[in-house]
């Protein structure tokens, strides 16, 4: 009976170590890993410290305050992370690039300073093929702000033979405020502000805005848009137009409607076929949310494209947390915030 006894109770023991491992494998998608946010004291990466604090599957590596611009420190940190935020200044990031000799750590980059290197994969995962390189790369650049909204709305109509590459666009953006990061805010929140403040302010005046460079060649167009960006006196949230005329679009509005339908079908995009709220579309919608939607309005001879979303969701961190998820493989929209 002893021998039956230790049977039963190595059987027992067996079938728990079979579930446990059952357990772990159903749970690969929580494997922790390990994120370095290089430049978390700016807005964009407070926002990703705050959102990635809460998720169980990642360990935040954090330098101590004294230690934040301590190349030494940075050095190290870098390279122990499994992915490393970059939200710096465009110099700043281009140094913190020469520090990475892992060839294990993933570069997420939120400057402008990668975003037209073709040995770059773009962040914008819903535009054809991006995914595939997004979840195969170790350098990825985040999108613009203002970008995306653009790039959302024109890529694919390029893409398709809708628009030429040659098309002369203009497009013009209301943001809120804080897009213009910690001395904006400052400046919109401060009691004693200047009262001019409190009216929208166009901006870019020069035509030399840091979104143009990626705002052409992500589109494919043989010249960079005319445009005009407008910061108004509401928090956050984002709003860009294109306005086309009918000549211009080959296949009218049904052809444009019919690309956004097929592109736009998953993903943090979404075409939208309604007419907006009573007449108006209000650019502060989005805030709070990391979605994007891309809407046809107008008429047959003058059209308007409408993209609208968060400036700091899926113009920024929210983006720069999408790119995350696809490439550590789990749920692209996990951790973020929709309307759905």
């Amino acid at each position: 009976m002893h021998g039956v006894y230790n049977i039963i109770y190595v059987c027992f023991e067996l079938h728990i170590y079979a579930n446990i491992m059952t357990i772990f494998a159903r749970r690969k998608d929580f494997t922790v890993k390990t994120v370095f946010i290089d430049g978390s004291a700016g807005t964009t990466g407070l926002r990703i410290r705050e959102r990635l604090a809460a998720r169980e599957d990642i360990s935040l590596l954090v330098l101590p305050e004294e230690q934040r611009k301590d190349i030494a420190a940075r050095r190290e940190a870098l390279n122990s992370a499994d992915i490393a935020f970059l939200c710096l200044p465009d110099a700043a990031a281009i140094e913190a690039v020469t520090l990475v000799d892992n060839p294990h750590t993933a570069v997420i980059d939120t400057s402008t300073a990668h975003r037209t290197n073709a040995t770059w994969a773009y962040g914008m995962p819903e535009l054809a093929g991006k995914r595939e390189l997004i979840a195969a790369s170790k350098r990825i650049a985040n999108p613009g702000c203002h970008a995306s909204g653009f790039v959302a709305l024109v890529a694919p109509l390029v893409a398709a033979g809708v628009l030429s590459c040659d098309v002369a666009l203009t497009a013009f953006s209301l943001t809120g405020y804080s897009g213009g990061g910690k001395n904006m805010i400052a400046a919109y929140e401060d009691a004693a502000r200047d009262t001019r403040l409190d009216a929208p302010r166009q901006y870019g005046l020069s035509q030399t805005h840091k979104h143009l460079p990626e705002m052409q060649a992500l589109c494919g167009l043989s010249k960079a848009p005319l445009f005009s960006p407008i910061v108004a006196d509401y928090y956050a949230g984002m709003e860009v137009t294109v306005p086309l005329f009918a000549e211009d679009v080959k296949g009218g509005v049904t052809a444009i409607k019919e690309v956004y339908r097929a592109v736009y079908g998953e993903g943090m995009i979404r075409y939208v076929c309604d007419d907006g709220e009573g007449g108006f579309l209000s650019a502060a919608t989005f805030a709070g949310r990391d979605d994007m939607e891309v809407r046809v309005l107008g008429n047959e001879a003058r059209i308007l494209l409408v993209s609208r979303f968060d400036n700091l969701g899926k113009g920024a961190s929210g983006a720069a947390i999408q790119n995350m998820n696809i490439l550590l493989g789990v749920a692209e929209n996990k951790g973020l915030v929709t309307g759905e």
